[in-house]
């Protein structure tokens, strides 16, 4: 008989988590006014709310943070840092940032200007926030099957290269590089594949566009490539990784997702002028060129977790555990952004909350309703999140409507899964009798999700 899958890691530490009352956690969402993000952890049973910076950190890890070396330049920390991100990504200029944000702000401030257009696959919030705020254009290519959550295809998160050619003919002057999302976050979690990359790079080089990696869970990535595309199954991570990254000029990394780490991130490119510019801006925004924010513990334990995390058996454990929680929903029937992605389960909101109008919020009107009913706390990536569009300040509708359920790394058991798809299952039974969704009471101008002021109509 053939063995059952288990966890390639055995627990060395625990920490205690509470459960709470159905009136306690009325009381505190309504004092949160029903943002999320305002709760306190302790308020919080299961915490589904991101996978970033919250993954537990292996032994390896925590054992070279002792011998972090916290020299204000030049510390040894940096340069094991860097070797690594060399190795794995074969890019030579390295500078480090204190998380993903941070480097997209470095490199931004040098790269885009008022009136530019930045093609990409579904921009994530913090990149469609720092095109935006200087008052540039993220354009989303992605493939239009991205939008059909029923739909079961490998590789949802491609870009549609048609869609992207016309970008770059409307607006070759005001295109300062392609981004690509490796996985795409906002469509689910889902992969790109090789293929799209290589054909991203070809159009790339004919109108002569850099391209730019937002690399948060490349290793997820190089996971499905190999697990999904033909041509690869006999190829290591690694080596998937540096193939990926010949199609690329550069990248902007948090690393509180694939290099498990609770803080930190990057920049990595080939492109010397990118480097010089983003070096100065990295002072003055950051710290200085060799820590950017960072101690050199964190650089320690973000090298260590790189090398670890892009290793098979790591993946396939975390990667199998996403896939077990869809297994469990697709017993109830509850629907979901198909196949399941690498680091969540994307909950469809408006196919589960049918009789909620979109000016109401489903996804985030199922948020609530989670929390309220097991005290789990997912996120909503869906209408909020997507802020209003910059010209016209109307709602943007034209996208998915997600409760995202994102899986901290090493941190939850099955048995944790199985509370999550019961509570599911219950909020699901009773979707019928939920009729009516949130308002917005007050919100920011930019990335709204996050402060947002909420009341349930």
């Amino acid at each position: 008989m053939e063995l059952p899958f288990a966890e390639s890691w055995k627990i060395k530490m625990i920490e205690p988590i509470r459960k709470s009352t159905r009136a306690e956690r009325e009381q505190w969402l309504k004092e949160a006014c029903y943002n999320v993000f305002q709760l306190k952890a302790e308020q919080v049973y299961i915490d589904l709310i991101t996978d970033s910076g919250t993954g537990a950190m292996s032994d390896r890890q925590w054992a070279s943070m002792m011998i972090g070396d916290e020299s204000y330049a030049g510390a040894t920390s940096f340069f094991n840092m860097k070797e690594t991100i060399n190795r794995i990504t074969g890019f030579k200029y390295v500078l480090p940032t204190h998380q993903g944000r941070a480097a997209e702000n470095v490199l931004f401030s040098c790269l885009v200007k008022e009136g530019d257009y930045v093609p990409g696959n579904s921009h994530f919030d913090t990149t469609k926030g720092h095109i935006e705020s200087r008052r540039a254009f993220a354009v989303d290519c992605t493939v239009d099957e991205a939008r059909d959550t029923q739909l079961e295809l490998p590789f949802k998160g491609n870009v549609d290269i048609q869609k992207l050619e016309k970008v770059l003919i409307e607006h070759n002057d005001k295109i300062p590089f392609i981004i690509m999302t490796v996985t795409n976050n906002t469509v689910g979690g889902q992969p790109v594949s090789m293929q799209n990359l290589r054909e991203v790079r070809q159009l790339a080089n004919r109108y002569d566009k850099p391209v730019l990696f937002d690399s948060a869970r490349f290793a997820e990535n190089a996971y499905f490539i190999k697990m999904r595309e033909k041509g690869y199954a006999n190829r290591t991570v690694k080596e998937i990784c540096r193939e990926m990254f010949t199609y690329a000029d550069g990248m902007t990394m948090s690393a509180k997702k694939d290099a498990i780490v609770n803080m930190g991130g990057f920049i990595a490119t080939n492109i010397e002028e990118w480097y010089e510019q983003a070096k100065i801006k990295g002072i003055v925004f950051e710290g200085y060129i060799t820590y950017g924010g960072m101690n050199g513990r964190d650089m320690n334990a973000l090298a260590v977790g790189l090398d670890e995390n892009t290793e098979f058996e790591n993946l396939e454990t975390r990667i199998r555990q996403i896939e077990y929680l869809a297994s469990r929903l697709d017993e109830f029937e509850i629907p979901y952004q198909r196949p399941a992605g690498g680091h969540a389960i994307f909950i469809d909101a408006p196919k589960v909350l049918t009789q909620v109008s979109k000016e109401e919020f489903p996804a985030q009107t199922l948020t609530v309703e989670l929390y309220l009913e097991a005290g789990i706390r997912g996120c909503e990536i869906g209408y909020i999140l997507a802020d209003r569009d910059p010209l016209t300040r109307e709602n943007r509708f034209d996208g998915n409507d997600f409760l995202r359920l994102a899986i901290p790394r090493r941190t939850y058991t099955n048995s944790h899964m199985d509370v999550i798809a019961v509570a599911l299952k219950n909020v699901f039974d009773r979707r019928n009798s939920i009729t009516r969704g949130m308002a917005i009471e007050w919100e920011a101008e930019l990335m709204r999700h996050f402060t947002v002021k909420l009341k349930r109509l």
